[in-house]
């Protein structure tokens, strides 16, 4: 009886010996693992401020080569916080950047409705490319500020003129982004489409429309920065408002860099939210497949 006492005795030791273990080794992996989750986390949290790190590094580098010289040709950077401030508070930024966005929207959408819609049908039918080509290579290489002095004879001094111009910017780039998708459509899928009887409606919903759109969402993000552009340099020459217009008024009424440097922010700004908006299209569910990383 003793031995089988001092055996169950040795047992239950070597039992709860292995339990301690174990429940150590537990512990362990679950701190190795909370630390490589923090670490993580860590990483990510730098990946993602490196961008403000930048930013914040090029602020300083600009206020001190603006401190260190003498004549100040360039405003400081709370020089153009103040001229923000300034446009606040007498209501001509909101005004501007409105005005800039109602030309850009108007001249944008307009050569989106007309240009990828012509661009899917001289793409699908080949005699209508080899009609329409040349004339579109003649004039696609004419910059739209070329156009200026035209716009401003035809629509006067106003949004139209430059809504003009923007449409020209945006229009070939779409026209010839919407022929291209067409045209690196596989074969195969149109064939198979056709051989499964599908009359030309379904065909170009359940076989074109997938097929182009994600060539189209590239195609109308680089357009829209375009857009952008050309609605500067319009607001500079063609109309009395805007942000253009605001960096040339600045200067001639008594060389006010701050406002100048100030509406430059604002464009980069709004541009970086305009290409934002359009990447967001990217993560839409029907659009997704096409930027899978497998």
């Amino acid at each position: 009886m003793d031995d089988d006492h001092a055996l169950d005795y040795v047992v239950d030791a070597v039992g709860k010996s292995k339990l301690e273990c174990a429940r150590i080794a537990s512990k362990r992996q679950h701190q190795v693992k909370n630390a490589k989750r923090e670490r993580k986390n860590i990483l990510n949290l730098l990946v993602r401020l490196r961008p403000i790190a930048f930013i914040a590094v090029l602020l300083i580098a600009w206020q001190a080569a603006v401190s260190r010289h003498p004549v100040h040709t360039l405003p400081s950077p709370w020089g153009v916080v103040g001229g923000i401030a300034d446009l606040l508070r007498h209501g001509l930024l909101f005004k501007y950047v409105v005005a800039s966005l109602f030309r850009v929207t108007w001249g944008f959408g307009l050569a989106t409705i007309i240009g990828i819609p012509l661009g899917l049908i001289v793409g699908w039918n080949r005699r209508s490319e080899m009609a329409i080509n040349p004339l579109v290579q003649v004039f696609r290489p004419i910059s739209p500020l070329a156009w200026i002095p035209l716009a401003i004879l035809w629509f006067g001094v106003g949004d139209s003129a430059a809504i003009f111009l923007i449409f020209l910017g945006c229009f070939f780039p779409l026209l010839l982004t919407a022929i291209n998708a067409v045209k690196n459509i596989p074969s195969v899928y149109v064939n198979a489409g056709r051989n499964f009887g599908l009359r030309p409606p379904d065909l170009v919903y359940r076989v074109l429309y997938p097929a182009v759109v994600p060539q189209l969402l590239i195609g109308l993000r680089i357009t829209l920065g375009i857009a952008w552009l050309v609605v500067v340099a319009a607001e500079m020459i063609a109309v009395d408002s805007g942000l253009g217009f605001l960096i040339v008024d600045a200067r001639n009424a008594g060389n006010r860099y701050d406002l100048v440097v100030a509406g430059m922010v604002m464009i980069g700004l709004i541009g970086l939210l305009l290409d934002t908006a359009m990447r967001s299209l990217e993560t839409v569910k029907s659009f997704r497949w096409a930027y899978s990383e497998d």
